[in-house]
């Protein structure tokens, strides 16, 4: 009993103390985390922030999984779009058109097998300027990670959540992530294996 008496007493001093409104202090704070936060917003007359880093890039402000940040831009990124600049009829008509040499001749998709995966399955052959989900939803250029969340859901719940992918500036806000494309080619989204910048290959000991 007197142990617990002990905790009851240090629980209700932390819990005073926690919301002691300091001398001098303009707000009353609630928590050591609430008391944090309010201090960093202008830390010594200067503003915490990661605005500095990515002001440069054109940006867009998403939502995804009750997180909102932002990611790049992408289609002003994407050479030839609007894709409908070429892609004037569906796709079905301008194959059996005599019409050269096609585009898009260079590349090739290492993304799953034959079975699983061809072009028409991520990119919308009636409108190109989409692409589209396996269920034929229209899915912007700009929200491609859209597209990569059907199959790939840990990744993309770890990307929400901040965990997986890099950063645009620093983790001070606002937060700036890049997306899947950003890293990986869709076509060839796999990354080659890579030897360390300098190795080893003899069997000779290393100076300490």
């Amino acid at each position: 009993m007197k142990k617990n008496s002990i905790l009851t007493f240090l629980g209700l001093a932390l819990i005073i103390v926690s919301c002691h409104k300091h001398k001098g202090d303009e707000h009353e704070y609630h928590s050591i985390t609430d008391k944090i936060e309010a201090k960093s917003k202008d830390y010594k007359d200067v503003s915490i922030s990661s605005e500095s880093y990515h002001e440069h890039i054109q940006k867009l402000e998403v939502t995804e999984n009750g997180e909102t940040f932002l990611i790049p831009e992408r289609k002003n990124q994407i050479k030839s779009f609007a894709c409908t600049e070429c892609h004037s009829k569906p796709l079905y008509q301008l194959q059996n058109e005599n019409i050269g040499k096609k585009a898009h001749w260079d590349i090739k998709l290492n993304h799953a097998d034959d079975t699983t995966m061809d072009c028409k399955t991520c990119h919308n052959p009636n409108n190109m300027d989409n692409l589209k989900s396996i269920t034929n939803m229209p899915i912007d250029f700009n929200q491609s990670y859209k597209l990569c969340s059907q199959c790939h859901t840990k990744q993309f719940d770890d990307w929400a959540g901040g965990a997986h992918g890099k950063k645009i500036g620093g983790w001070a806000p606002p937060r700036a992530s890049l997306t899947c494309v950003n890293c990986h080619n869709p076509h060839k989204p796999h990354f080659e294996s890579k030897w360390p910048a300098r190795f080893n290959t003899q069997k000779v000991k290393e100076r300490q």
